[in-house]
């Protein structure tokens, strides 16, 4: 018989209850539905469960006319300490936004979203290519599975635009080797 390890999941001190309904589909407000704490369904699912200790609390703020208020971080030799970088698609963004509108401007939290949703996408359109490639049994992703990736994941009209868009760049890029 195979060898059966225990896990361990660390949890803090506060345990959410929840009530399951007993027959699947039921409303869990039913009076039948079973209430189960985290430490029940640990028993359930054969886990141990650890209580850890409340995190100690940190020391207030400082106010914010406060002159003891660090802004840069310092190390022990008193020399100021580099900021990582952070990459990003503000920079871009912004240029593109002055060439279609030249009036307007775009708030940092507009950018930050606008950042979050250019690497979504990103990321969907480069995890379909590669399946693709896995699929097809190749190696290398090319502009085809880029381009098949774009047709599955876009809507019809949008899809045409970013595969018109995509080959124009690429044969920019190409003539200009």
């Amino acid at each position: 018989m195979p060898e059966v390890k225990e896990q361990i999941f660390l949890v803090t001190r506060t345990v959410n209850t929840r009530r399951f309904p007993l027959i699947p589909g039921d409303s869990p407000d039913n009076k039948d539905s079973i209430s189960l704490q985290m430490r029940d369904l640990s028993v359930l699912l054969g886990v141990v469960i650890i209580d850890m200790p409340e995190p100690a609390k940190s020391a207030p703020a400082p106010k914010k006319g406060s002159k003891k208020a660090v802004t840069k971080a310092q190390k022990k030799d008193g020399k100021k300490r580099k900021r990582s970088r952070k990459e990003s698609y503000s920079s871009y963004m912004y240029k593109v936004l002055k060439q279609v509108h030249p009036d307007t401007g775009i708030l940092s939290k507009a950018t930050g979203i606008m950042n979050s949703f250019v690497n979504d996408i990103f990321q969907r359109i480069a995890g379909k290519a590669s399946c693709l490639a896995h699929y097809n049994k190749r190696s290398t992703i090319t502009s085809r599975e880029i381009q098949t990736a774009l047709c599955l994941l876009l809507p019809a009209e949008l899809a045409k635009h970013a595969v018109s868009e995509g080959t124009k760049a690429v044969t920019k890029y190409t003539s200009s080797k």
